[in-house]
């Protein structure tokens, strides 16, 4: 279940972004088929792309490709043809329904099985409207899903919200998000962007938000927002010092053979509370057992 903290777009019709984007130490690099390009460009960006992926040699590159069901959608697919399985992963947008998912996994599975293909590609599920975010759950199960991603911009023009740097207009959005993540056994899901590009401290802050409540990591649109991210999204000093005494004063009371754990400040903890303490450590819980 490990997260991705940032998720680095580039327009797939620009060859200097997507070369400036796969040298960034993003966690993982998106070629953009959807959004990012004008309509009447999307045949040079789809060749762009394919070119790409069967040179590139970096780790983490994934497609977005149009939306299922559509002409794009279809002329992506077959664009991508031999070299989708040097992708990382796809990310679908407009995200509606558990059926759209399946029809994607039928086209894939017949693209895998023509190409020889032996891992299945990964998906990343983006849920931009109020329709998406009512069927997360659903969503979150269908087949080949890896992460859900939060679409923001998208979503606030439907509800005519304005978005704000912590985002509270979205929170039950959010919420919901990081619940059924956690129950379909995914990560936490990805924010949407922040897109004062020139502001990171509104960067931090809004990332740092969508940790507290559950997200494991933000898209971005420009590498210089890659370590502000990175930086909201790792513990804190304070963080990780609580978490070791955590972890020494459960290890003590093992040696001790006590069944209550508290600490100097007069905390108690239990399990679940070491469990996090050695996730933040970066330690396997069962290794916190001497």
């Amino acid at each position: 279940m490990n997260s991705l903290r940032t998720l680095l777009f580039a327009p797939g019709d620009n060859l200097h972004r997507m070369a400036r984007a796969v040298a960034t130490e993003a966690d993982a690099v998106v070629l953009d088929l959807e959004d990012a390009v004008a309509p009447e460009s999307k045949p040079v960006a789809r060749h762009h792309v394919r070119e790409f992926l069967a040179e590139s040699t970096r780790e983490g590159v994934y497609v977005r490709v149009n939306a299922v069901g559509s002409d794009d959608y279809r002329s992506d697919l077959d664009a991508l043809g031999a070299v989708i399985g040097s992708a990382a992963g796809l990310l679908i947008p407009k995200v509606e329904s558990a059926a759209q998912l399946l029809e994607l996994d039928a086209d894939l599975r017949s693209l895998e099985s023509e190409h020889s293909t032996q891992i299945p590609l990964p998906v990343l599920a983006i849920l931009e409207s109020a329709a998406g975010i009512l069927a997360a759950q659903s969503i979150a199960h269908a087949p080949r899903v890896q992460c859900l991603v939060f679409g923001t911009l998208d979503l606030a023009a439907e509800l005519g919200v304005t978005p704000t740097v912590t985002g509270e207009e979205y929170l039950h959005a959010r919420s919901h998000l990081v619940l059924v993540s956690r129950a379909a056994g995914l990560a936490g899901p990805l924010d949407g962007p922040h897109t004062r590009v020139d502001d990171p401290v509104e960067l931090e802050a809004s990332a740092q938000h969508a940790r507290s409540l559950g997200f494991g990591g933000k898209v971005i649109i420009h590498p210089a927002q890659i370590a502000p991210v990175h930086a909201a999204f790792a513990p804190s000093e304070a963080e990780l010092i609580h978490a070791q005494a955590v972890v020494d004063a459960y290890r003590q009371a093992q040696v001790s053979g006590i069944g209550a754990v508290r600490l100097p400040d007069g905390t108690f903890i239990d399990r679940p509370v070491v469990v996090r303490a050695a996730a933040l450590l970066g330690l396997e819980p069962e290794k916190v057992h001497v």
